[in-house]
């Protein structure tokens, strides 16, 4: 079989990358032709267009990247006329995906998408559309099967996929002190700082996030850089906070030693909740983004372990809530109060329940193979 997948982001590369070492096992002829990252092309992806280039957020900044958008639409449809794939895999990333998707649909060619759009935050008509686009769709939290299930559409709950990648780890004690031992770190318990991994984004949060380690000297702090960036794309924001050390694409490592993180919403928030790591999430956008997305936004909370477990489960801070003040409170308390970093971890290992075990990787591509297979 032909497989084309599309992710345009770090975490769709992860999940794509684990599909694929699945899809291989299940499927050991399969060819893959990739929109994604360095994971996915190392799992037998063949990569031809990174995710680095595709990465624009909010409303302002993907108006004023709109040619490019638009140029590599051109280009992913003349790619998959050319490739004539069995299937097409979108991975999240709905904006680009659902335009393909309407493409390929137009010709004949089958699509499934792997990790649902969160249409159930805002513009829930979207669902209509994917009704028509979707042949199969493959979702990873609980609550979504019951949203699509409201609007008559049969979906696959497999489970989520980030419980795979963290079981997986050594935990061990000596595999931690070898870790501080590897990145040269102290004793000193760690404040991760995740910024995100959009330019975008990290414009807006690290600066702030920096200056915590001011506040707090008897911490190391660390910045979790993501793999699509040069560490040199750092070095203005670290000026200043010579105490503070940057690494690069080890962000699970990092979680796994961590006494606390600021995380900029997104999966990340998820990823560091299934590492037992106290976190505050963190979010600004532009002006208009964020008066435009108040408008439309459907939901209580942005952080996925607050959506999840239907509470607020981690600290949100947002648009004007992010700032010096608010933050270092919070951070205050997630290191030093012992009562709120307990019940902390009480809903995290709660939330790892909610979200049922691991294997969804492995069960995504047996449906999606069999599906190939008896069509």
């Amino acid at each position: 079989m032909k497989y084309y997948i599309i992710a345009g982001e770090a975490s769709g590369d992860l999940h794509g990358s684990n599909l694929i070492k699945e899809i291989l096992k299940k499927d050991p002829s399969a060819e893959l032709r990739c929109w994604g990252g360095d994971l996915m092309e190392s799992a037998g992806g063949e990569i031809i267009k990174h995710y680095k280039d595709l990465a624009f957020m909010g409303f302002i900044e993907v108006v004023s990247n709109l040619r490019t958008i638009v140029g590599n639409m051109k280009f992913c449809k003349k790619d998959i006329a050319a490739y004539n794939p069995d299937v097409v895999i979108f991975i999240d990333y709905p904006g680009f995906n659902l335009r393909i998707a309407d493409y390929v649909k137009s010709i004949g060619v089958k699509t499934f998408y792997y990790i649902s759009p969160q249409i159930w935050a805002w513009d829930q008509k979207r669902v209509h559309k994917i009704k028509k686009l979707v042949d199969r769709m493959f979702v990873i939290l609980p609550f979504e099967e019951e949203f699509y299930q409201r609007f008559n559409y049969k979906v696959d709950y497999v489970g989520h996929p980030l419980l795979d990648a963290i079981e997986e780890r050594d935990t061990s004690e000596v595999k931690l002190n070898a870790l501080r031992k590897e990145f040269g770190l102290t004793d000193s318990p760690i404040v991760l700082l995740l910024p995100g991994s959009r330019k975008q984004e990290i414009s807006k949060m690290l600066p702030l996030m920096l200056k915590q380690s001011i506040h707090f000297p008897n911490h190391q702090f660390v910045l979790g850089a993501a793999p699509s960036f040069d560490l040199e794309y750092f070095d203005n924001a670290l000026k200043g906070h010579p105490t503070v050390k940057i690494i690069a694409n080890r962000t699970y490592d990092l979680l796994q030693i961590a006494e606390a993180a600021l995380v900029t919403s997104g999966t990340a928030t998820l990823e560091t909740a299934l590492f037992r790591v106290p976190e505050v999430v963190c979010y600004k956008g532009s002006f208009i983004s964020y008066q435009l997305a108040k408008r439309f936004i459907k939901v209580k909370y942005i952080s996925l372990v607050n959506l999840i477990m239907d509470k607020e489960v981690v600290r949100e801070l947002i648009q004007s809530d992010f700032n010096e003040k608010l933050l270092k409170a919070e951070l205050g308390k997630l290191l030093k109060d012992s009562s709120y970093r307990a019940e902390m971890h009480a809903n995290f290992d709660l939330l790892n329940q909610t979200l049922g075990g691991g294997g969804a990787s492995a069960r995504t591509a047996q449906l999606m193979v069999e599906a190939l297979q008896t069509a």
